[in-house]
């Protein structure tokens, strides 16, 4: 498999896929290996995953490189998501001991009433591109912690950075007959779910995710799906700072070349504050500096994928057809790599393609709205259910409009933003299951009722 650098369009190197002869005998090893890892103390497991950690900051530099040669970031965004990693591990690993712990609930004479929390066994981690590292340590820190074995299916196209985490694990102490990582496209993915594993963990697009949802329905086991979003924000006639709110949300849609599951998507805007506000927006967004990510100030990076150009420039069609204003980008940029001009659209409406389905690159609609409840019907008109978000000086407006969305997540006056402490989780198309918090990390395990007497 040859891996593509997007910002240049040349070859880094070549790699082997996994195939079925491969992934059977990880799966093998890997379940042969596991109960021995679950008797490990949770102790020690902490004190492992520690040591990855600092493994992960000794090497930080080199991990970053690595991550903005192969997905298209700009380093200091790979720097930061990698940090971030760090910081979601260390509240994981702070967290597991009173969370994985059995917990007694009932204790009198003659009768004690507890809960154990025993692993799955092993589970199978098919991981995202965008955010490799992030959505990586969502799934496999707490898997390990709680005493599983993993196969770690990276993307296709963040596989270095796959093999790179993988590495650091087993230096660290996990051993690599317990975690395991499976190389390849879409074809290695499948061969995971033809696997009798003890919980399947996705995290990509609708598509895919409803796809394997249906596969393993029959098996009758933990199968949990991060999907994509269409993440509305309104932004209220009451905000006391324009051109902060729309600094702050032009960053919300195209951090990460608005790459991000809970990147915000589509913008409502009150009619008395949409003119300040979409000027100070444009204003933003045209300062961004735009080039290979490894330049140092670069904002705008490559587009991961190549096919996402396309996907990109049709939505701005559609919606220039229906009569969308595009008020600045709007075309890809010639030259080596797969590159996007930021985007800003007006005049937008909910018949167009831009409005509607996940866009998933810096492209952006802005529209229009004349009061909360005409925004409220906007914002709920769609299959996700990610985040939303809502600007405004009143918290208590905020909350009754956050209160009628149906989604995993809310933000009064932030926008794309995740913590550990709090469970990550969509609604809908958005998928099911959940993450990070002591949800989280109760997701990889399996509760064990005791009654005992005497």
């Amino acid at each position: 498999m040859q891996i593509i650098n997007p910002a240049t369009g040349d070859l880094i190197r070549t790699v082997e896929e996994d195939d079925e002869t491969s992934v059977l005998l990880k799966y093998d090893q890997c379940r042969n290996a596991q109960p021995a890892w679950q008797a490990v103390s949770l102790e020690n497991r902490i004190a492992i995953l520690r040591q990855f950690s600092e493994l992960v900051k000794e090497r930080i530099e080199e991990l970053a490189l690595t991550l903005t040669n192969e997905v298209g970031k700009p380093l200091q965004q790979s720097r930061n998501e990698i940090n971030g990693a760090r910081t979601r591990i260390d509240w994981l690993l702070k967290n597991a001991g009173k969370t994985l712990a059995d917990e007694v609930m009932v204790l009198e004479p003659g009768l004690e009433e507890r809960i154990r929390y025993e692993p799955l066994g092993v589970i199978g981690n098919i991981s995202a591109w965008n955010y490799p590292w992030l959505v990586g340590v969502n799934v496999f820190v707490p898997a390990l912690l709680a005493g599983n074995g993993v196969l770690y299916k990276p993307s296709e196209y963040a596989t270095l950075t796959g093999l790179a985490i993988t590495n650091l694990l087993h230096q660290a102490g996990v051993p690599d007959t317990v975690f395991q990582v499976c190389v390849g496209t879409g074809t290695t993915g499948a061969l995971l779910l033809e696997l009798p594993l003890d919980g399947y963990f996705f995290t990509g697009s609708y598509k895919t995710g409803n796809k394997i949802y249906q596969q393993l329905a029959h098996r009758m086991v933990p199968v949990q799906c991060e999907l994509g979003g269409k993440d509305p924000l309104y932004v209220a006639d009451d905000v006391e700072d324009v051109a902060s709110v729309a600094a702050g949300t032009a960053d919300g849609a195209f951090y990460n070349n608005g790459q991000s599951c809970c990147a915000v998507e589509r913008i409502y805007v009150h009619e008395k504050v949409f003119d300040d506000y979409l000027q100070a927006f444009l204003k933003e967004v045209k300062s961004y500096k735009i080039g290979a990510p490894t330049e140092a100030g670069v904002y705008i990076g490559a587009l991961s994928r190549g096919g996402q150009v396309r996907f990109l420039e049709d939505q701005v069609s559609d919606a220039v057809s229906k009569g969308a204003k595009l008020e600045t980008g709007g075309h890809a940029i010639a030259g080596a790599g797969f590159y996007f001009e930021p985007t800003v659209l007006t005049n937008v409406n909910h018949k167009m393609a831009v409005m509607k389905e996940e866009s998933f690159g810096p492209v952006i609609g802005i529209m229009k709205v004349k009061d909360d409840a005409e925004a409220v019907n906007l914002m709920k008109d769609t299959e996700y259910g990610l985040t939303a978000a809502v600007y405004s000086k009143s918290r208590q407006r905020a909350e009754h409009i956050l209160q009628e969305m149906d989604t995993g997540t809310g933000y009064w006056n932030c926008c794309d933003r995740v913590s550990a402490a709090l469970p990550w989780s969509g609604r809908k198309h958005s998928g099911f299951g959940v993450t990070l918090s002591n949800a989280g990390l109760r997701a990889f395990t399996r509760p064990k009722a005791y009654h005992m007497k005497g």
